[in-house]
Formats: structure tokens, sequence, C-alpha cells
């Protein structure tokens, strides 16, 4: 049928509002965001990608689950990706080789070379820990590393990785003088279960585990500053301050906005409570900014 003038021209601007809104689409920068394959990772990955996407400077992806430590640092060396969340432990031993792990500043002048940084300490820990079921820690009085020395009837529950790692099983042992024998290797992914069903004693956790909350475990505190520091941080590409100030800036505002407590909560919320990255990632944003969040986030 015939277009009246009218219609005609409405349909002209609505046409010219969709192109402008597409050009201004393309024209934005792409920024993105790399993570690795496990659920803290993920969670990280999908709290930089909001808040960068927030700052309505950049076009923000995230490419979920890109592989192990080697993997992601490639892609962010090589461009593919603009930063990622990682851990000062992981950087000082992994990439950069070191037998300790330094300050900041000393892991930049190191990073400098390879066009990388690190910054934005998001404000949690996750390291190797030694954990008990609460009740028994609290009846024997344990509750620091050092205190295990007195408890040598404890049955000790290790993972293969841990009593394998030089700075796991074998240093702790002698920092610590601990009484017992190397035990039998047990996979991580049962070891919760068989500190609750009684079969053992004390077990190696990673400090934000989902489930040391579920079990309401104590961990011990690392009296003698045995384990090295795996602080949470961003690593990026040196240029990204400079070639996104808006969107660097909203991310900087991310820094001790996490705690232990609350990543193991979120990575309870996935893990046990099956939700989905995205929105735990949207729901923690919500809460930093005093928004009101449904009853179902975590």
């Amino acid at each position: 049928r015939t277009l009246t003038p009218l219609n005609a021209f409405l349909r002209t601007a609505f046409g010219l509002i969709a192109l402008a809104s597409s050009m201004l689409a393309l024209a934005a920068p792409p920024f993105n965001v790399g993570s690795k394959r496990f659920t803290e990772s993920y969670i990280l990955g999908e709290i930089v990608k909001q808040t960068a996407q927030s700052a309505g400077e950049a076009t923000a992806t995230h490419h979920q689950g890109l592989g192990n430590t080697a993997i992601v640092l490639n892609a962010l060396t090589t461009g593919s990706i603009d930063v990622y969340a990682e851990y000062t432990g992981t950087i000082a031993k992994e990439i950069l080789k070191l037998d300790a792990v330094p300050s900041i500043a000393e892991l930049n002048a190191r990073l400098a070379p390879m066009g990388l940084a690190a910054g934005v300490a998001l404000g949690f820990n996750n390291t190797y820990a030694l954990a008990m079921r609460g009740d028994d820690a609290r009846r024997a009085n344990i509750a620091r590393l050092s205190d295990l020395e007195a408890h040598p009837e404890l049955r000790l529950g290790l993972s293969q990785e841990f009593i394998g790692r030089a700075d796991g099983w074998p240093g702790l042992k002698r920092a610590y003088d601990l009484p017992f024998d190397t035990p039998r290797g047990l996979d991580h992914g049962l070891a919760y279960e068989a500190l609750a069903g009684n079969q053992v004693d004390a077990i190696d956790i990673y400090s934000t585990d989902a489930k040391v909350d579920k079990y309401r475990l104590a961990v011990l505190d690392d009296d003698r500053h045995y384990f090295p520091r795996y602080d949470a941080v961003l690593l990026y590409r040196a240029d990204l301050p400079q070639r996104l100030p808006k969107t660097w800036a909203a991310l900087a505002k991310l820094e001790n906005t996490i705690d232990d407590a609350s990543m193991r909560r979120m990575n309870a919320a996935a893990e046990l409570e099956g939700k989905d990255f995205a929105a735990i990632a949207a729901a923690f944003l919500a809460r930093q900014r005093g928004l009101s969040v449904d009853a179902a986030t975590p």
C-alpha cells in the first residue's frame, strides 16, 4: 500500500536511528576479558566484564575458560585479551619463575618487559591452608598450624598435588615440625566428604573453596607465614589505562571489594547452588552499588 508522507518520514527516521546506533556500537573499541577453567576465574571474569561494560567506553566480551595459566597468559601477551584475574603467587612462581612472592612494585618491574602490569588488588587471598571440622578444632583448642605439633593423633587427608609440591607438605612439615608421617594421597574432590564423614581429621584446602562454609570448617591460621600469598589482582596489558581510561577507572574501583568470605560465598553459589556466573557477578556488583538484590541471588 502507499505510504503517507508521515509514515514515510517516520520509517526513514527510525531507520537512521537504528543505523546510528549500529555505527556507535561498531565504533566502540573492544575490551576482552579472559578466564581460566575453574569456578572462581569464571566469576571474576564476569565481574570484570560487567564492570567494564558499565563504563560505557568499550564493548566488553568475556572469553570464558581459555585454559591454564600458559594459555591465558599467551592470549594476554598477544593482545587477544586485555585483562584477566590472576594471583600474585602464580605471577611470581609460574610466570616470572621467582622463588618468593615480592611486592606488586617488583612484580611490575619484572612484568614491564612483557608489556604487562598487575594491579587492583581485589581483596582476597586464595592460598593453600589446612582445615578441620569446626567443632573438633574448638574442642581441642586448635586454631593455628603450630597447634598441630601437640596433636600427633590427628589423621591427615592430603591431596596428591599438595603432598608432591615442594611448597606443599614437605616444606610445611619442616616449617612447623609436624609429628605426622606423609599420609596416603586423597583426591581433592573427595576430601571434604571424607572430613565430614570422620574418615580424616584435617585436609588441605584452598582458602576460598566453596565447601569451607558448607561443612563449617575451621581454617587454621598460618602463624609462621609458610604459605605464599596468592592475592587476587588484575593482570593486564600495560597500555590499558591509557587506551581505555574510563574503563580502567571503573575497574580500579574493584580494589579491596572482595574478601575471602565473599569469594567463598560466590563460589558456593555456582558450585553448590548451580547459579549462573553472570548472575552471581551482577548480584555482587548490585550490592556494591547499594542496589536491592532479588532474594534468589547469592
